[in-house]
């Protein structure tokens, strides 16, 4: 893959200065008995850039937010899958490699120790507390960055959205409840989200939501997801719910022959529905 990546912060990540833990890409097996790539120990948040092919352009384009319970990111079926599927349809992608908590730099010890913070929803809470505001500060940048080149890469700077998986779904939760006006997304979409304190919308974009209502980590997602939809329409905002009879949790861009495998079809209908696609594309 040859794909422009962007450092976030070219001159060091703010708040973060003092981690010292190195980058790495393992395999892992964490759900649904698939075999999947993981990035962890992330320390410099960047950008990977997925331009569409320029005659089919749609000018719209999404951030997109890998999950993995804020210790690593399930970088192709939640990322680059993703990011390729949307340019098919002429929509640029922007995987957001951000920063994590740090795991044991062995493999075997690394995943014990994700299997071990999983199984407790208050050890996630705790941990989502304690890394929300560095992940929310990159997912800000992120979206400064997309719309400050969006000229340059023949996109609209009004049509940026942010779409994340799990713990990506938080980052794209924290985001949309959370920014100013040059960071506030035109559109989101939380999928399977991880969302543990009450929220309330703000003035903001219109939402898109998914997840399986078989999701191992059921009462957390549906919750979660459930939270998100009725802030949004106790304010009167456009949300979007699909609670799949089927699917797990984590998948992505998997195909299983389940219910769920089209729910990124839905989130370009959606698209379309919302004017930031036109109706008469592919």
């Amino acid at each position: 893959m040859n794909n422009l990546v962007i450092p976030l912060f070219p001159n060091g990540a703010p708040g973060t200065e003092h981690w010292t833990q190195t980058e790495k890409i393992s395999m892992s097996v964490p759900v649904n008995d698939s075999s999947i790539c993981l990035v962890r120990n992330v320390t410099q948040p960047s950008l990977t850039v997925f331009l569409p092919p320029p005659e089919i352009n749609t000018g719209t384009s999404v951030i997109v937010c890998p999950g993995g319970a804020l210790h690593v990111l399930a970088i192709d079926q939640e990322g680059y899958d993703v990011a390729r599927w949307l340019n098919a349809k002429g929509i640029a992608a922007f995987v957001l490699k951000y920063r994590l908590l740090e795991t044991p730099e062995d493999d075997i010890e690394s995943e014990a120790y994700m299997q071990k913070i999983i199984a407790s929803d208050d050890t996630m809470r705790a941990f989502s507390s304690q890394v929300q505001p560095i992940i929310l500060q990159d997912a800000q940048q992120a979206i400064r960055i997309v719309r400050e080149q969006a000229v340059k890469w023949n996109l609209e700077p009004d049509r940026v959205g942010i779409m994340g998986f799990s713990a990506g779904g938080f980052v794209t939760a924290s985001l949309a409840l959370e920014h100013d006006a040059r960071t506030r997304p035109n559109f989101a979409a939380p999928i399977y989200a991880a969302v543990w304190e009450d929220v309330v919308a703000p003035e903001n974009a219109p939402l898109f939501l998914a997840l399986a209502s078989n999701d191992e980590f059921g009462e957390l997602m549906i919750s979660s997801s459930l939270k998100l939809y009725r802030a949004w329409q106790k304010a009167g905002f456009y949300a979007e719910l699909h609670a799949y009879s089927s699917g797990g949790h984590g998948f992505g861009m998997k195909t299983q022959s389940l219910p769920s495998d089209a729910w990124i079809e839905r989130f370009y209908d959606w698209l379309k529905v919302q004017g930031f696609v036109s109706s008469h594309s592919s």
